[in-house]
């Protein structure tokens, strides 16, 4: 248990969430330990995407929403307020975000995609962001195909480049945690599958959390498993044990195709 807690990198404690009077997630409790996968499913309107936006502070964008309980990156709750207050901007960088429908900034070549959060960032060192965006590309596995062509509008890119063109430009600042919302969910099996490939290889270097409709694609990639059900989380165990042998009825029940 000790050793767990030393490698936990996202900590939620007792997240609750409304969009205004609405409540929309209830009492949630998870770890993300270190270079790990873990998948959040559950039906259409549980609570698996906000609670996604609550672990960076997302969520708090949407006028009249509000969180309580406790984030902890790395040790430090990033819902911290009065002097110790961290700034949700900073809160993202370390804690990267890529949506269901891949959204490069639109009016930026690739490179200029990538390098975006560095500029942010204030790093102006060419070179440093030369090397950057080469190995944030890289990271992605898009390298290869766009090294050409940097210089394109992001746009230009088919659907699941442009995916991967947004991992990439979030993986540019280092972020200890990424987030993915439904990466999948608007591509085609081939991208899908490259995708899937690609969260394989991230995890050796980034702690994943992801939401996904798709529970064959949870038990392919997920080290964990959470499913929710009406903004409760009901359960939260190794994906293999979860699958195979859930604890809870309406897991069983909802892996099995019997609802949502």
């Amino acid at each position: 248990m000790a050793n767990s807690i030393q490698n936990s990198v996202l900590e939620a404690k007792n997240i609750h969430a409304w969009f205004g009077d609405t409540p929309a997630v209830r009492d949630i409790s998870l770890k993300a330990e270190r270079n790990t996968v873990t998948a959040l499913i559950g039906p259409s309107g549980c609570g698996k995407s906000t609670f996604l936006r609550c672990l960076n502070r997302l969520h708090e964008e949407v006028p009249g929403a509000r969180v309580s309980g406790e984030v902890l990156l790395e040790g430090e709750n990033i819902y911290q307020s009065g002097k110790g207050r961290v700034d949700p901007v900073t809160i993202r960088r370390k804690i990267g975000m890529v949506f269901q429908k891949p959204n490069p900034f639109p009016s930026m070549s690739i490179y200029e995609n990538v390098a975006a959060g560095l500029k942010l960032a204030g790093v102006s060192d060419r070179r440093l962001m030369d090397e950057t965006v080469e190995r944030s590309l890289k990271q992605a596995a898009l390298w290869q195909e766009v090294k050409d062509k940097l210089k394109a509008p992001g746009t230009s890119l088919s659907g699941g480049q442009q995916q991967r063109l947004c991992i990439a430009r979030a993986l540019a600042v280092s972020p200890p945690v990424l987030l993915m919302d439904e990466p999948t969910s608007a591509l085609d099996p081939i991208s899908t599958a490259k995708i899937e490939e690609l969260v394989l290889e991230l995890k050796k270097e980034v702690t994943v959390v992801i939401v996904t409709h798709n529970m064959q694609q949870a038990a392919r990639i997920s080290d964990r498993t959470a499913f929710f059900l009406l903004g409760e989380m009901i359960e939260w165990d190794e994906a293999s044990t979860l699958f195979t042998n859930p604890k809870d009825k309406r897991t069983e029940q909802y892996i099995t195709g019997r609802f949502g």
